[in-house]
């Protein structure tokens, strides 16, 4: 099958939670800096929910861009990944509205971790579809950024409830460690 209508329409998913996020923020009642600070933990989780979709919509992109077509199962796949991305202004908007919480906290980095396995599902999918020696497979051999990740993840949620803050920053941490832009799969192709 085609992959132009599996990237448009994650393309359409990933942005209905990014608008879903920012239509969840309200308003303060006020005028000057202080109206702010109730907000501001919403604000804070948002941004940080925004940097995981862009992450994610810019790696699905990479992905899709170094294979040819798909198959029924990576379809589904895809739809796996879908499904734990579109919950996360859920967590977000929870994680924000109770002032990072150690429950609403572990929840949102039990999301990260099941997108963070999906996306894993995702990607050995294609490249089992696509074959060892295609150009998926020697671009992103051993994948090591995306297995801290998931271990990253598998700690910071039981540490939500020792130190909520030190859970935050392993988040924080792991967001930052994919904003550097992964370069293997454009120098595979072009």
């Amino acid at each position: 099958m085609d992959k132009t209508r599996v990237e448009a329409f994650s393309d359409g998913v990933i942005a209905v939670i990014i608008t879903v996020m920012v239509l969840e923020m309200k308003v303060p009642h006020g005028d000057d800096f202080a109206s702010l600070a109730p907000v501001m933990p919403v604000f804070l989780s948002y941004v940080l929910s925004f940097i995981y979709a862009g992450i994610y919509w810019s790696n699905h992109h990479h992905l899709f861009h170094a294979v040819e077509h798909v198959t029924g199962g990576i379809l589904w796949a895809n739809l796996h990944l879908l499904f734990w991305l579109s919950l996360i202004p859920f967590t977000t908007g929870w994680m924000g509205e109770n002032g990072f919480k150690a429950i609403p906290v572990a929840a949102y980095g039990l999301v990260l971790l099941l997108s963070g396995i999906a996306f894993v599902i995702l990607t050995r999918s294609l490249i089992v579809h696509h074959g060892k020696q295609s150009m998926l497979a020697k671009s992103i051999r051993g994948d090591a950024k995306g297995k801290i990740s998931v271990a990253l993840y598998a700690i910071a949620i039981p540490l939500a409830f020792v130190n909520v803050w030190l859970s935050c920053a392993i988040y924080v941490g792991v967001a930052a460690m994919w904003i550097v832009p992964d370069p293997r799969i454009e120098r595979m192709v072009s």
